[in-house]
């Protein structure tokens, strides 16, 4: 089982983010995933951080974290730029980017800032167009290519990634599973859609399924009433709230472990408490946890 840290990068700061991106690579998380949105969803007044920019940022501060994004909205770049974008966090980091993308899960933003389109179907539709152009356009050859979204004539990108890159599509819809079994080697399944892993598991083809776990950790047993009310007070007990798993170390280990008896091999952990530090040191022991009991005996 992979972990890695999923943290929105909003109401903090770039130190206190880098200082929860350590926290986390000592803790023994493999990567570390942002979000990508032009304003924080249902936080429109709140400060948030660019999404590429808040990844080069983390790459140049640490040394082992996978730094990604859960994920990043096709309809905001032109897949050239992201392409180069991408290319250049590979390099600067020694091959520690990977791409996660999607076509996008707040429809009413594109709409605010006018960028692209609110209807599904062109969304999907160009996302698959950025897909096949991100992977010509990484194999360093000219390409031409005439599309319903994009055209380009003779383009040619170099250098190329330093290995081929690893690409995560999130979602559920038909057309989505379609893109993830073509282009992805991941496959990042909604944390409210967990109950349908196994219905959709073969449609995913090849591509490793990862899950959101949006989790409450428990410093102690005594603490849960506590954390369960804090949960639901700032969640919702009808809403996000109710799919928190708060739990001890021993409690979360046991989850985890039946979602890798499930097929599941990457979890992105996202935190009730907003991550701080001493959270994430905590976490150690339930990474811990997880792979003693992923070891047969």
């Amino acid at each position: 089982m992979q972990f890695h840290l999923f943290l929105p990068q909003m109401r903090m700061t770039h130190d206190a983010i880098v200082d929860r991106a350590l926290a986390a690579e000592s803790a023994g998380f493999d990567g570390i995933a942002f979000m990508d949105h032009l304003a924080p969803p249902m936080a429109d007044s709140q400060p948030m951080w660019e999404a590429m920019e808040i990844a080069g940022w983390v790459l140049a501060r640490t040394t082992t974290l996978r730094v990604s994004h859960l994920v990043l909205c096709d309809s905001f770049r032109n897949p050239a730029v992201l392409a180069r974008q991408v290319v250049s966090l590979d390099h600067a980091s020694g091959g520690r980017f990977e791409l996660g993308i999607g076509w996008g899960s707040v429809p009413d933003e594109l709409h605010t800032f006018g960028v692209g389109s609110t209807e599904p179907r062109v969304r999907v539709s160009r996302l698959g167009e950025s897909l096949q152009i991100l992977g010509a356009l990484w194999s360093g050859d000219p390409l031409d290519f005439d599309g319903e979204h994009f055209t380009l004539v003779g383009a040619q990108q170099r250098p190329v990634p330093t290995s081929p890159i690893t690409t995560t599509i999130g979602g559920t819809g038909p057309k989505t599973l379609d893109l993830v079994r073509q282009h992805a080697q991941w496959w990042n399944l909604p944390v409210h859609q967990l109950d349908r892993l196994e219905l959709l598991r073969e449609r995913a083809g090849d591509a490793r399924a990862s899950v959101q776990l949006m989790v409450a950790l428990l410093a102690s047993e005594s603490d849960r009433a506590a954390v369960t009310q804090t949960v639901m007070g700032r969640y919702g007990a009808d809403g996000l709230g109710s799919m928190v798993v708060i739990g001890t170390v021993d409690e979360l280990v046991d989850h985890i472990s039946g979602l890798a008896d499930r097929g599941v091999e990457r979890v992105y952990p996202w935190f009730a408490d907003f991550a701080p530090v001493e959270t994430l040191a905590r976490f150690a022991a339930v990474i811990a946890g997880a792979g003693q009991a992923g070891v047969a005996p």
